[in-house]
């Protein structure tokens, strides 16, 4: 099991969090707790943008921290953007419908889709 990395940056109203390892019922509280600071302590905050590029596994309990946090950003007037999602947890985000509530931010090298469309068929 790879314990969550947090690495953080702020520039201007906007903090990205760089999310690496596994998001699960382990290290959910971590994850809670960076964010609600960085909510906290930094005023004029209008965006937080989670880089999941790195991020190996994420359970239910990872996503329901997800929902949270997007919650918690809404109350402190910001907006909470996904960038970098692992096509597994983009599936997880679309099966479960949650890829409707969130928005995708733009990442390097990357488009700002958060998963891809469905296929057409003939």
């Amino acid at each position: 099991m790879k314990a969550l990395d947090l690495k953080t940056s702020v520039r201007g109203g906007v903090a990205t969090v760089a999310v690496a390892g596994e998001l699960d019922i382990a290290s959910r509280d971590a994850l809670r707790a960076h964010v609600d600071e960085l909510l906290d302590r930094i005023t004029r905050l209008r965006e937080i943008v989670l880089e999941l590029g790195a991020l190996t596994f994420v359970d239910a309990a990872g996503l329901g921290v997800l929902v949270a946090i997007r919650l918690r950003a809404q109350q402190r007037q910001a907006v909470l953007r996904l960038s970098g999602v692992p096509p597994m947890t983009a599936r997880l985000l679309r099966v479960t419908g949650l890829d409707e509530i969130f928005r995708a931010a733009p990442a390097a090298n990357r488009p700002a889709r958060l998963v891809p469309p469905p296929a057409r068929r003939p």
